[in-house]
């Protein structure tokens, strides 16, 4: 029987954990490990009570440590592995992959721990190392990346022969009744959207302070919201994948309370990466941060409202005339706590990470080498997007906005 061992405890790591117990017949013996096992004692307890006797076994490791990932590895034999631990352990996964031949999926790209930088490169760069070992890496397979990317191929492969913009957006209208709290990791989080603003337009990359450009687009079901761009990273394998795009950009909402305390942040030096000195004990400010903020992880129980993600794109249909689509998804905070004890966020992230390796084991993605998800066939995916609980609508030819 195959084997499937999943990395990470946090938010998206338990919807991993329901979703794969819940089609345990694709993915055999099941495990879950975390620096913490505490963390994924607590979740196999949650999915034995839940689905009865499908409790998966637990183990802690440091995934900063290639040495400890592959006596894992070796220990389980696992046919593949699920990365939703950090993406600063993106490479020693890897490493320890080929090391112990494994197969590998991940939900975001590889950046390093003391520079805010997002960029495949280094991923990208072990496309010999696991076509050689006869190995499928599969990058970035959350909601965005990873459903938005698939979107993207699914409208290029069923209805354009051009892409010429393609415009990402991202809208949470939910309320967790907290003050300030990120809705996943915050040292990602925070990183990620204080970052400056980028997106590609006529052949090269645009700069842009951040939050730099905004204005109001409307989510179906929710209405308008104001709406940033801001550099996400499935924007640079997209515009490589599709070179027909003369646009691309990422544009996500924020509320005013929610920027006014990434300002103080950021003003107070909250934000910074870089360690200094406290009491004689080396500290990095957002790390701390992190530890006094609210668990992403907990956030579900009063969460209300919902998300709504999709792809708004614009080019020339299969018999070269002018043609517009938009592909979204909406998901509702109650409806994901109420089947995975998450909030929205997490469960958009990790529903797709179980599709993608549900296309894995069934053989369908199993390709040696390293791919970003809009490569690998986009129909089976999205026909599973609407059996596991993430359902997908299509507007054509209607204002975009953007």
């Amino acid at each position: 029987m195959s084997k499937t061992l999943i990395i990470g405890a946090g938010g998206v790591g338990t919807v991993v954990a329901h979703k794969v117990a819940q089609n345990h017949e694709t993915f055999g013996d099941i495990l879950l490990a975390s620096r913490t096992q505490a963390k994924c004692d607590a979740i196999s307890d949650a999915i034995g009570t839940r689905y009865g006797n499908k409790k998966l076994q637990t183990a802690p490791v440091d995934a900063d440590q290639v040495p400890e990932l592959v006596r894992l590895f070796r220990s389980f034999q696992p046919e593949l592995v699920i990365n939703v631990a950090l993406p600063y352990q993106d490479l020693t996964i890897m490493d320890a992959c080929l090391e112990a031949r494994v197969n590998y999926l991940d939900t975001a790209n590889y950046e390093p721990k003391d520079e805010a930088k997002f960029e495949y490169k280094w991923q990208w760069a072990y496309q010999d190392k696991f076509k050689a070992a006869g190995l499928t890496a599969i990058l970035g397979c959350g909601f965005d990346p990873g459903v938005t990317s698939i979107f993207t191929a699914y409208a290029a492969k069923h209805y354009f022969s051009e892409m010429h913009y393609l415009d990402i957006v991202d809208c949470n209208a939910g309320d967790h009744g907290k003050a300030f709290a990120t809705n996943f990791n915050p040292e990602i989080n925070i990183r990620e959207v204080t970052q400056k603003g980028r997106f590609w337009e006529n052949g090269q990359w645009v700069t842009t302070e951040p939050h730099e450009i905004h204005q109001a687009l409307t989510y179906p079901g929710i209405g308008p919201k104001e709406s940033y761009v801001i550099y996400h990273e499935e924007l640079e394998s997209l515009v490589k994948n599709f070179p027909t795009l003369k646009r691309a950009r990422f544009w996500m909402t924020f509320g005013q309370e929610y920027l006014t305390h990434l300002r103080v942040i950021q003003n107070i030096g909250m934000a910074r990466i870089d360690p200094i000195l406290y009491n004689g004990v080396e500290i990095v400010p957002i790390q701390f941060l992190k530890a006094v903020l609210p668990d992403p992880g907990e956030l579900g129980e009063n969460y209300t409202g919902e998300t709504s993600i999709g792809c708004r794109i614009q080019g020339l249909d299969k018999a070269g005339k002018e043609i517009s689509y938009y592909v979204y998804n909406n998901c509702k905070h109650q409806d994901a706590y109420r089947e995975t004890g998450a909030q929205g966020v997490s469960y958009t992230t990790g529903v797709p990470a179980m599709i993608g390796a549900m296309m894995f084991m069934k053989g369908i993605w199993r390709k040696p080498g390293v791919y970003n998800v809009e490569e690998l066939d986009p129909d089976p995916f999205m026909e599973q997007l609407k059996k596991q609980g993430l359902p997908w609508h299509e507007i054509f030819n209607e204002d975009l906005e953007v």
